[in-house]
């Protein structure tokens, strides 16, 4: 264990969410260079996300769900050790036992020890085949279990055990769930929103039971459990997943005479500060006046106050924290706030319910109906920010406050202006980013959401506060003067989507037209590559017909992305990495002929590179009589479909990646939209294509095909998000087309899938809202918009080689036949590069 005695340390116990978010403090405040700090965690993993710990069953591992690496603790002199349980402490001696016997002395001491899943003590509950859900090692045996299982049943109806169940779910099982209550989720749902959500759940294949008691778990007949119930009844499961509420993990404190309630807890006073004073419990393990916080967001004010304090500052205090939750359990849509169920004296409520569509508003109000003290939202969280921030704020209600939950007329939510919010409104929760924070930033120099996310950390735990914490960017700098404008440049007064719509609505053929239309002056570089990608997007046009050759940048002008040294490559497409050895020798005899360097992409083509102006003409002609096409790595595009050998050759694959790779790349190839486009297909969840990092992943399952969205590489790489799961062929091809057509229909000029979607209000689920569910009725238009672009696909070389003015422009010099004498190439590793400045003036001096 690396220590310096020349510093007082600080020892951490637990290396959960919370007890990481107070390492983070340590590090953000530079206290980790003054102190030797050292972490103790029990399990094997470094801290990991445990609020979205379901996902690590629809594709992601531990790395993608941890929420830091050992080389960052290491980097800020974090001295970790995981595998390594605190067994004892010595209050008396300010030291620790480990359980190797290790003796560790500490100056303060932090537990963030967190909770232990409570199991009820039902006979036959610790029968093989049953489980918890809290950490890795439990899903992965789960895991293991499911494999020869068919049912699951979850003990528990509230939060954590409607996540779990949909874990189950998600391991193809099918799901029941059993409650001891009268109805889900009992803590945060008065009756009627639980019952509500009990057929919403039913709805969907999970067959729940409330009111119901579990006396025994005995040998099933047709299944591997039987569970016997109270009433006489009973039900058979091959599985049994215990999440019926949390525990306090004080067993440390407990056997060092720490302080604890009746009940359970380590008792912390405002500040953090057990009953010793060099001591501090913070997160699930804390009991603050009583009470116990089971929501990560409270545990991490608790890490802030702790961390202020134990460095010696003393300028915050914890003091409590708020409760509400917005949740999406199961698909289904799910909000809680204050006084849900309506104890305080005198208060009043308004009830909206629509059964139709699965629709349960409640808001409890003060007695003279000025304050709002609690809501309850099943089946649509869209009220909940608005509703939240009045809760909160205390901000005064409207008169008549049942507007907040009535349908307008547009269907869309009264909202809360901006401006009605005071500084100290919470804006993020998960990080306690108030308004007045992101405030500051904007002030301090931050020009978009992007910005305050990377300063203030807003938007970056759960991310349900995204489309607040916009308004409140966009309103700041209003305030500043600065414009927040919308335009696409100063030649129209429009978005790329609104220039879209016109084009589209109006039959809009030729940029002149548009500007003629809808614009001012001749347009500029800006725009004309815009509305050149909208009308190819649209009508599918030819790029270098006469009313569009103009509109393009180099790149697409030539048909070929231009190099530093003034040549071109040549990027013939290759569907899904698929090549025959004739098209290899082809590929070959061209790169020999030409004197072209040669080097294997990542997304599995073969680049050729230095070819000159006029010999892509030529070069071309020989790749497509040799059956190629372009690739379109000049274009803003569909690039690349990569793919690894699928269930056709890989011992681990369990479908043919390369096949359904070659049909997406031959369907969408010639696609035109914002900003390039790839795919990957994976035979596997091994992944080896990397299907998750891109703007469009597939990957095959045993039950058909996963489908993730919005990932990119690139200088702010960003893992896709899960879509929908085991889908047919069909199904994951009308779901692509739906979404790759609303992305071109509606992003902003040059922007990438994943932040066109977190641009979006309310994000992925509302994509898949608009997408699956089909709630704008746009499915069918955007499927024969697709259509439209797979039926007059051109490979555009092929076209130009027909066409004698367009090969007109594929001269060095206008006037002239000559090569260009500038381009100079050396020899490398067996092949051509472009000349150094330096080599140039070398080779001149010899050829003199």
């Amino acid at each position: 264990m690396t220590t310096n005695q020349n510093k007082p340390r600080i020892v951490v116990v637990g290396n959960g969410m919370v007890g990481h978010h107070f390492i983070e403090q340590l590090i953000q405040s530079g206290a980790n260079q003054a102190f030797d700090v050292q972490v103790f965690g029990e399990e094997k993993y470094i801290a990991y996300d445990r609020v979205h710990l379901s996902e690590y069953f629809t594709g992601k591992n531990a790395e993608d769900l941890s929420l830091t690496t050992s080389e960052f603790y290491k980097d800020n002199n974090i001295d970790f050790h995981a595998n390594t349980k605190v067994v004892a402490i010595d209050t008396p001696a300010n030291s620790i036992r480990l359980d190797d016997c290790t003796q560790v002395d500490y100056d303060k001491l932090i537990l963030a020890t967190g909770s232990y899943p409570f199991v009820p003590p039902i006979p036959g509950h610790k029968r093989d085949n049953t489980f918890v859900y809290r950490t890795f090692d439990d899903l992965d045996a789960m895991r293991e279990c499911a494999k020869d299982c068919k049912t699951g049943t979850v003990v528990g109806g509230g939060l954590l055990g409607l996540e779990a169940a949909n874990a189950l779910k998600n391991l193809g099982l099918e799901t029941q769930v059993v409650e001891f209550a009268p109805r889900l989720m009992p803590v945060q749902l008065d009756e009627t929103g639980g019952a509500m959500l009990k057929d919403m759940i039913e709805g969907i294949g999970v067959d729940v039971y409330t009111a119901t008691a579990t006396n025994e778990i005995v040998d099933g007949e047709a299944a591997f459990h039987r569970m016997n119930f109270a009433d006489g009844s009973h039900l058979e499961t091959d599985l049994i997943l215990f999440s019926a509420g949390i525990r306090p993990q004080d067993e440390l404190a407990r056997s060092s005479g720490l302080s604890l309630g009746e009940r359970g807890g380590i008792e912390i006073n405002n500040v953090c500060q057990t009953s010793v004073d060099n001591i501090y419990a913070i997160g699930e393990c804390a009991l603050w006046n009583g009470k116990i916080f089971g929501l990560v967001a409270p545990g991490y004010t608790m890490a802030k106050v702790a961390a202020d304090h134990v460095i010696g500052n003393n300028s915050l205090a914890f003091e409590g924290a708020d409760m509400s939750t917005k949740l999406k359990l199961l698909g289904c849509d799910v909000g809680s706030i204050g006084d849900a169920h309506q104890a305080t004296q005198g208060a009043k409520s308004f009830v909206y319910q629509d059964e139709l569509s699965n629709a349960y508003r409640k808001i409890v109000v003060s007695e003279d109906g000025s304050k709002l003290l609690g809501a309850v939202l099943v089946g649509d969280n869209s009220y909940y920010d608005t509703l939240l921030q009045y809760y909160l704020n205390g901000i005064d209600l409207p008169k008549e406050p049942q507007g907040l939950i009535l349908p307008a007329s547009d269907g869309a939510p009264a909202a809360l202006g901006v401006d009605a919010l005071p500084d100290t409104a919470s804006i993020c929760s998960c990080h306690n980013v108030t308004k007045a924070d992101i405030n500051a930033a904007v002030a301090d120099g931050a020009t978009g959401v992007a910005d305050v996310k990377g300063i203030t950390k807003a938007a970056t735990g759960c991310g349900g506060c995204a489309a607040l914490l916009k308004k409140v960017v966009d309103n700041e700098l209003l305030a500043l003067g600065i414009e927040v404008s919308t335009d696409i440049c100063e030649h129209f007064a429009y978005t790329r989507q609104d220039l879209f719509n016109l084009i589209k609505v109006e039959g809009i053929k030729t940029f002149a037209e548009l500007l003629d239309k809808h614009g001012k002056g001749k347009g500029c570089d800006i725009c004309k590559p815009a509305v050149g990608s909208i009308l190819a997007s649209v009508w599918n046009d030819y790029v270098l017909g006469k009313e569009h050759v103009a509109l393009q940048d180099t790149n697409d002008r030539y048909l070929a992305n231009m190099q530093k040294d003034g040549t071109y490559s040549v990027v013939p497409r290759i569907p899904g990495g698929e090549i025959t050895p004739d098209g290899l020798i082809a590929i070959g005899d061209v790169a020999k002929r030409y004197n072209l360097y040669t080097k294997i992409t990542g997304g599995q083509r073969i680049d050729l590179f230095g070819a000159t102006l006029p010999q892509l003409p030529k070069i071309w002609s020989e790749l497509i009589d040799a059956g190629f096409e372009t690739g379109q790595a000049y274009g803003k595009s569909v690039r690349t479909v990569k793919s690894c050998v699928g269930s056709t050759w890989c011992r681990y694959g369990v479908n043919d990646s390369v096949g359904m790779a070659i049909y997406i790349e031959n369907r969408y190839k010639g696609l035109r939209g914002p900003h390039k486009i790839k795919f990957a297909v994976s035979g596997c969840t091994r992944e080896c294509a990397e299907a998750q990092s891109k703007d469009i992943g597939v990957i095959a399952t045993e039950n058909g095909w996963n489908l993730y969205v919005c990932g990119n590489g690139g200088m702010k790489p960003r893992h896709a998000d899960l879509f929908a799961t085991d889908l047919t062929d069909e199904e994951l091809i009308r779901y692509i087309d739906r979404v790759l057509m609303l992305y071109v229909k509606t992003a902003d000029r040059l922007q990438r899938t994943a932040t066109w979607m977190d641009n979006l209000e309310g994000g992925l689920d509302y994509l898949k809202d608009v997408i699956i569910e089909d709630s704008l009725d746009l499915g069918a238009e955007l499927e024969a918009q697709m259509q439209h672009i797979v039926d007059t696909f051109q490979c555009e070389w092929t076209t130009t080689l027909k066409d004698e003015k367009a090969l007109k422009k594929f001269r060095q010099f206008v006037n002239a036949d000559e090569e260009d004498n500038n381009v100079v190439f050396v020899e490398e590793r067996g092949q051509i590069r472009p000349a150094t400045e330096s080599e140039k003036y070398e080779l001149i001096a010899k050829a003199v």
